[in-house]
């Protein structure tokens, strides 16, 4: 992984690591990463784009019941298919050095299902169906658990969580940090 099989310029590098929370070292192992889950198509392809169905293949995405929305997040074109700054973007939010907040604004989005910049009940209860499958819970328990959620967090009672709201919701959740990781 020398400098002289790298494929980017020193400046490229120094851009990647200004851009992220990625040191070089880490940004061309992350470009490996990426690589390898499409060597045919990646090779010496800079600009390479990988399908979603690819990159659901990197480890963590493959068993993250959020995978799909995940790529679709940080895909440029928001249809999941990533070129190698898209994947770097996602690995560099997931990564540790990445500050809470940052995090946060990017869970949100994986949850906002409808783009809303909001989280209604249709998007709870997507994001519940997925943590809890494949054990779907009863229609009164997703309402209950549903209406817990909203009594708890919607603070202006609009029957939606706000950023704001779901923002104030990460900052008591001692795990969401250790949870939103995602291992180069």
């Amino acid at each position: 992984m020398g400098q002289g099989t790298s494929q980017f310029t020193d400046e490229e590098l120094q851009d990647y690591e200004d851009l992220t929370y990625f040191t070089k070292k880490e940004v061309l192992h992350a470009h490996q990463k990426f690589k390898a889950l499409a060597p045919e198509k990646v090779g010496h392809n800079r600009n390479a784009k990988l399908p979603m169905n690819k990159v659901l293949h990197y480890p963590e995405l493959r068993v993250n019941p959020f995978g799909d929305r995940i790529c679709k997040v940080f895909s440029s074109n928001q249809d999941g298919d990533c070129t190698f700054e898209d994947f770097l973007d996602m690995m560099s939010v997931f990564s540790d050095s990445t500050p809470k907040s940052v995090k946060a604004e990017h869970a949100f989005r994986v949850f906002d299902f409808d783009g809303d910049d909001m989280l209604g009940v249709r998007d709870l209860r997507e994001t519940i169906d997925r943590l809890t499958a494949p054990h779907r819970l009863t229609d009164q328990e997703m309402a209950h658990l549903i209406q817990n959620i909203l009594t708890e967090a919607d603070l202006d009672d609009d029957g939606a969580l706000s950023f704001a709201e779901f923002e104030q919701v990460i900052d008591r959740s001692p795990d969401f940090e250790r949870m939103f990781k995602i291992q180069l």
